[in-house]
Parts: C-alpha cells; structure tokens; sequence
C-alpha cells in the first residue's frame, strides 16, 4: 500500500444565475451525485447552491468542514461568473469545472439552462483573475458524462495535491561524470515542491546512529519474506535494513510542514564503499511504499517518479534509457510476433531500484556487475557492491515520462505510451525491451534535440491522459509525446 500520497476526498458545489431556475441546477447536480455512486466514486454533495458571494463562502466553508482537498464546481445552468470563479480563489486545493448539457428537446422553455454559453464566460472570469482551474477536454455533458469526468479529475487532483505538500531531500553532490542528472532547482519552487539538500556525511552519521536499532530484525524478517529463500544475502540484511530505518526516520523528522517526501541519493561510487553495500534494494523497498528514491542525485527523476505514483495510485520506478536492441534478438523474439520495428524498441534499465513486484519471479539481490570492475579487486568475489535487485520487468503496458527543468530555468516535459514486451533481455540489472511506436523517433526529435538526460521514470500502465492534464495544469507549456509519420517534428528533416 502507498503510504506517502494523498486520499482524495471529492466534494461538489453547483452554482446558478439568479434569472435562471436554482431547482434545474440543484437537479442536475443530485444526477451526478447518483451517477458517480453507480460509478463507484464518492463524492460530497454540497447543498448549498451558489448564487452570490454569500453562498460562495457559505458552500467552500461546507466543502472545507467534512475534509474535501478537491472540487467539482458544477454548472447546472448558466451560472453567476463572479461567485463561481471566486470559488477556486478561496477553495484550498484543485479545483474542476463542468456544465450541464441540455438534457431534452422537449423541454427547451424552463428546463434550458445555457450552461455552454456559462462555461465561456466561467473560463474567461478566471483567466481575469489568474486562477488556475482543470477545464475537461469537453467539459459539457449529462450527469454520466460528467461522472466520466470527475473519475478522470480524481488522479489529476492526487497529484496536485501530493506536489503542494511535497518536499524532496537529497544525500550528496552529483557524481562528477553524471552532471546529465543536473538540473536548476528553480523549476521546483514554481510548481511549489520543497528542497531540502544534505551531505552524504549527514546520511552516513545518521546511519551509524541506527546501529542496533532494535526494528531491524522485523526488516529482515521482511525482505526475507520479500525475497524468499537463496535470493538475497542473509549477511548484508541488517546493514541494508539500517539504512531503510535511516531513510524512514529522515523522511519523518525532516518533512517539515510537508506531508509527502521524496529522496534523491548519491549512491555511487564512494557509497557502497562507506556503508558497505548497495542501496539499491532498500531504495526498491521504499518506493514499493510510495517513497521515491532516485538514484544519482536526480531530484526531477524523484519529482517525476512522484507524480506517476499519484497518477496511477501505484508503485513506479526510474530506468535508463540505456541501449539498443540487438537485431539477432529482435529477429528471434519480437520480429513477426509483435507489431514494432526494430527502432521501437531498446532496453531500460537500473542497477536494482525497481520494485520487486514489478519483476519476473526469477528476480533476486544481486551485485553491481559495473562498481564490481571498478571498485572491487580484479577477480575477487563481489563485497560491497552487492545490494541490487535483479531480474527481468514483468511484461506490462507502461508509460514513460519526464519532468525536466531545462538549463534555462524553464519547465518542460515528454509522455510516451508503450509496453514491457514479454522477451527475456538476456542481461544484467533491473532490466526490459521496452516497446513504444516511433520510439526512433522520439529518441532523436524529442530526447536528443531537446536535452534530456537518461533517465525516465515508469508508469506500470497507461496514463498519458492524466499526466499531460498535470503538466498543463502546472504550466508546463513544453508536453513532448512520440508523435505518428503523419505527423513530423519540426527539426525532422521532410526528405528523409
């Protein structure tokens, strides 16, 4: 269960423009209460219905007292532009709006409402006033389609809420050759996320306070059970669970007036070294509980890894965009059986930070095959670069993404949708063929030319929808998507 993202809890205020009918808006709001009910979505019906200022504060002060964090402003007819804009300025939390469709053409006298001429003017009220507000696609519709609507708005509103409380703490400078992971903090304090920065010694002597601490042998009796028999080193589980203690107990103590944390550790190459092992499992641990933990510093690949938990309500993990797919292995197992090129595919991958959940059966804590060569003796057995989790991702559909703060200060971001294929990768680390179309494509027009780093986080499913709807709402004006042939970037070269 993810225990650092925030519970929804929905509420809805219609509102009504005092020459119009206030029972055509109140009814129409019950409707919607009764759809999202047969939809499974509970929703708190204010009964106020908002007409003036008054009412305004009277229904946000109702929706604050029962513990609404999200908002549906609904509006039943045209509705009263002042009033109901005012609504998101004094509602603290995200907020949606949507209009009634007109429900009969044998009812166009006392039952028209003109609420799609309402939405018009309710879009150009808080545009007047700046006040950021999530508008559907469409945002007009009957009580079913709006339900539709509010099912959607639901992950979009866990995000935002889980951004505003979130603070992301950081062990260590990045490695001198990973500056790819660098990035102005800037960006951070736009969207509203907290930084707290620290030294890789402030973790270490935090670390050494664990010593003994007496919850390690219930962690690991835990990651034995996670692992199961001859696939973790029984030696290395006190030290590994000292620092799961370590990062806990920081994350407690140090989030402030936050609610929510997300970590971005140095964890190479003078980590394994210093502590005595790899982080990587324990970091695998704490994200399978909705506690991010990024590997070499990559605080946007921690904020990004966030966001995809809050949209998906499900663990995620960070990859490298590492290597190609070999053409004899394309040939053997992807060719003729899956509906992709060869430049669809390439490989993700990470030392051992993905979710055991998320791996095929075989999976098991192993060593840092790359720190081995270049830590260890020539020769010698892995010591302390043993610590990763290892196996193959579990085939999945998955969306891959990013929010990146450029050299420039300026936000931006990419989406693709794809799949985990069901290929063996016949390889080292937490690893997968990754599949996404026009991924050749993607990697050259958006990756490449605009600079990304390596790293991307992993949504286990699709969920492009409501992640672009974040980065809108955020301001992100930059989405990149791995867009079709029919439809060239602007530095793809036509006579190709």
């Amino acid at each position: 269960m993810l225990t650092n993202i925030p519970q929804v809890k929905l509420g809805i205020i219609a509102v009504s423009r005092d020459c119009f009918i206030i029972s055509l808006s109140e009814r129409r709001r019950g409707a919607i209460v009764a759809a999202c009910q047969e939809q499974g979505l509970e929703l708190y019906e204010c009964k106020t219905t908002v007409e003036n200022e008054l009412d305004m504060l009277k229904a946000v002060e109702d929706v604050k007292a029962v513990g609404c964090n999200a908002l549906v402003v609904f509006l039943g007819n045209f509705g009263p532009e002042t009033p109901e804009t005012l609504i998101a300025k004094h509602f603290d939390g995200p907020v949606m709006y949507a209009a009634a469709a007109e429900e009969t053409g044998d009812d166009l006298i006392d039952g028209r409402g003109d609420a799609y001429c309402g939405m018009l003017n309710c879009s150009y009220n808080l545009g007047m006033r700046h006040l950021k507000a999530y508008i559907p696609q469409y945002p007009v519709g009957t009580a079913q389609d709006i339900a539709r609507m509010i099912a959607d708005f639901q992950p979009i509103a866990r995000a935002l809420i889980g951004l505003s409380n979130l603070k992301i703490i950081t062990f260590g400078p990045r490695p001198q050759d990973f500056f790819a992971c660098n990035a102005p903090i800037k960006g951070l304090y736009e969207i509203g996320v907290e930084i707290e920065e620290n030294s890789e010694l402030d973790l270490l002597v935090a670390y050494k306070a664990h010593e003994n601490d007496p919850r390690i042998p219930d962690v690991c009796a835990d990651m034995a059970k996670e692992m199961g028999e001859g696939c973790y080193y029984p030696d290395m589980s006190a030290r590994m669970a000292q620092l799961e203690l370590t990062l806990l107990d920081w994350a407690e103590q140090h989030k402030g007036s936050r609610k929510y944390v997300a970590f971005a550790d140095k964890c190479w190459p003078a980590f394994p070294e210093a502590f005595g092992f790899e982080p990587c499992y324990v970091n695998s641990r704490l994200v399978s509980r909705g506690i991010p933990v990024s590997c070499e510093v990559d605080i946007y690949g921690a904020l990004s890894e966030y966001i995809g938990m809050c949209v998906s309500g499900d663990t995620v993990t960070l990859l490298d965009i590492n290597n190609s797919v070999p053409a004899d292995l394309y040939a053997q197992d992807i060719q003729g059986k899956f509906p992709y090129q060869l430049t669809d595919t390439f490989m993700g991958f990470h030392c051992g930070n993905t979710p055991s959940c998320k791996l095929c059966a075989d999976r098991a804590v192993k060593y840092q095959l790359i720190q081995h060569r270049l830590l260890e003796p020539k020769g010698s057995e892995p010591d302390f670069t043993r610590g990763t989790l290892e196996g193959d991702i579990a085939a999945s559909p998955i969306t891959f993404y990013r929010l990146q703060c450029d050299s420039e200060g300026v936000l931006r971001s990419y989406i693709a949708q794809g799949e985990v294929l069901p290929v063996r990768t016949r390889s080292f680390g937490g690893i997968g063929i990754f599949a996404i179309p026009e991924m050749g494509r993607f990697y050259r027009h958006v990756l490449v030319q605009k600079r990304y780093p390596h790293h991307g986080a992993v949504a286990f499913g699709h969920y492009g929808k409501a992640l672009f709807e974040v980065m809108k709402f955020l301001g992100v004006e930059d989405v990149a998507y791995n867009q079709p042939k029919s439809l060239p970037y602007p530095t793809e070269n036509p006579f190709n």
